[in-house]
């Protein structure tokens, strides 16, 4: 009995030892893994050739068309702007009535822009509406001539307890890296719509803001976009503001070709808005608008978050692209005065996740804030706050910038796990109080996850959260 108890005494202890071996490895590190430090190599535009096929749909998306998940944007672009062209097809899959499906059909927009020295295709967005929750759909866009299919699945009935998957993605452009990052995260079968922070095709990297590569970028996502729901934050490469090539309005390329459901969650801008989907409530902001005191962004995010149910959605998840806790050396501080004007809105609403890019590195920090701080009394350190949301920064895509390499020398204590690597994460919610959130380098096979953590819902389980180490899952 003895030699029992002292075997059970051992494996105790190291158990102790593993798990605070475990905790050290994963929190508060700088990891050594980094990518290599040069512009990643860009696809060509001859990558991605418009599909054969006369006046052939092309650059297939689709969004979330209301604000609790039973409607959906469907947007695709064609050459030429015909009879028909503007119509979306769609039936529940299984749905058979003796013989052919039961089809219904929506009209579309349509519109198109110029930019500088260059006229888009035919821009179509149309709204499926009176969905039924959590079945999957087809659709078919285009004419006889050349029709394209694909599917969907709306996302369960808004409520506490149903478990949903968001993949989480930002500045990804369109680059051999950005393309292992978008073809990692679609290995995972768990995928169920996508968080996305900000810049995508990176079109003003290149002369005159080059507009092909709206064009090439809306090709690449196509197998993932027009399958998922893609939530996207306006990042600075979408403002595209240039006047001196005659271009003096900003974001007109980005809200010709991604509208959102804006007007559905009271906003009077696409830049900031909200959507309900499934157990999430998520609150998108425009880092590159004003949000001062009394500006339409400031008022809209002070009557958004006194709407949020936490009974009916518990997570509560904020996307803005310029991060508000940064240790890298890129970008510092940029997202500073923001932070100052909504933070304590954030910490007295218990969000769950912040997620930001910006920063093409990966960042993940402790549950801190910095709201008693100003300018009298020097409190201008963060602490940690049980209260507060754990802030992501994912603008490890992979663009043609390349790496963000410069961390601070020294981690500050916010830092939880950072690392010069691209790579995209996965939020994986169980329920109201549990939720897995992993980060996926693309080094790796999608199974490992670099960074992960179990967390606990700021609402009904806000206990303070402890990292067990590397995991599969």
């Amino acid at each position: 009995k003895s030699i029992s108890k002292m075997k059970i005494i051992n494996l105790f202890l190291l158990s102790i030892v593993f798990l605070s071996i475990t905790t050290l490895i994963n929190g508060g590190i700088t990891s050594k893994y980094v990518r290599q430090a040069q512009p990643s190599i860009e696809m060509p535009l001859e990558t991605f050739p418009a599909p054969s096929g006369h006046n052939a749909p092309e650059q297939v998306h689709i969004t979330q068309g209301d604000h609790d998940g039973r409607a959906m944007i469907i947007s695709w672009v064609t050459p030429l702007n015909l009879a028909g062209t503007n119509v979306v097809t769609y039936w529940m899959a299984g749905n058979v009535s003796d013989v052919t499906p039961a089809k219904k059909k929506a009209h579309g927009s349509t519109s198109s822009y110029r930019f500088y020295d260059y006229s888009s295709g035919y821009l179509h967005h149309a709204t499926i509406k009176g969905l039924e929750y959590d079945t999957k759909y087809i659709y078919e866009v285009g004419t006889d001539q050349t029709v394209r299919q694909f599917n969907f699945t709306t996302p369960p009935k808004v409520g506490p307890d149903a478990p949903y998957t968001f993949g989480i993605i930002g500045d990804l452009g369109q680059t051999y890296a950005s393309n292992e990052t978008l073809y990692h995260y679609m290995s995972n079968p768990k995928g169920q719509a996508v968080l996305f922070a900000g810049d995508l095709s990176y079109a003003d990297d290149h002369p005159n803001h080059d507009q092909r590569k709206w064009d090439s970028w809306g090709r690449f996502v196509e197998p993932c976009a027009a399958y998922q729901p893609f939530i996207f934050a306006a990042g600075n490469h979408e403002i595209d503001f240039v006047p001196s090539i005659g271009e003096p309005h900003a974001f007109k390329p980005y809200t010709h070709r991604y509208p959102n459901a804006y007007k559905a969650s009271g906003s009077i801008s696409p830049l900031w808005y909200s959507v309900r989907r499934g157990p999430a409530h998520i609150i998108v902001l425009s880092s590159y608008s004003a949000y001062g005191k009394y500006t339409p962004q400031y008022v809209w995010l002070d009557q958004e978050l006194k709407k949020v149910n936490r009974e009916e959605t518990p997570w509560l998840i904020v996307m803005v692209h310029s991060p508000w806790y940064n240790s890298n050396n890129y970008h510092y501080m940029e997202g500073e005065s923001m932070r100052v004007m909504f933070e304590s809105w954030l910490v007295n609403s218990k969000v769950d996740l912040v997620l930001s890019g910006h920063v093409h590195a990966y960042e993940r920090s402790e549950r801190i804030s910095n709201t008693n701080y100003n300018i009298t009394n020097g409190l201008s350190t963060p602490v940690k706050d049980t209260n507060a949301p754990i802030y992501i920064t994912i603008g490890d895509g992979g663009n043609i910038e390349g790496i963000a390499n410069s961390f601070t020398t020294e981690q500050p204590s916010y830092s939880a796990y950072r690392e010069a690597s691209f790579g995209h994460a996965v939020l994986e919610i169980k329920n109201k109080t549990h939720a897995l959130y992993t980060w996926h380098r693309n080094q790796d096979n999608e199974p490992v996850a670099a960074d992960s953590i179990m967390l606990y819902n700021r609402y009904f389980f806000a206990k303070e959260e402890t990292v067990a180490g590397d995991i599969k899952v």
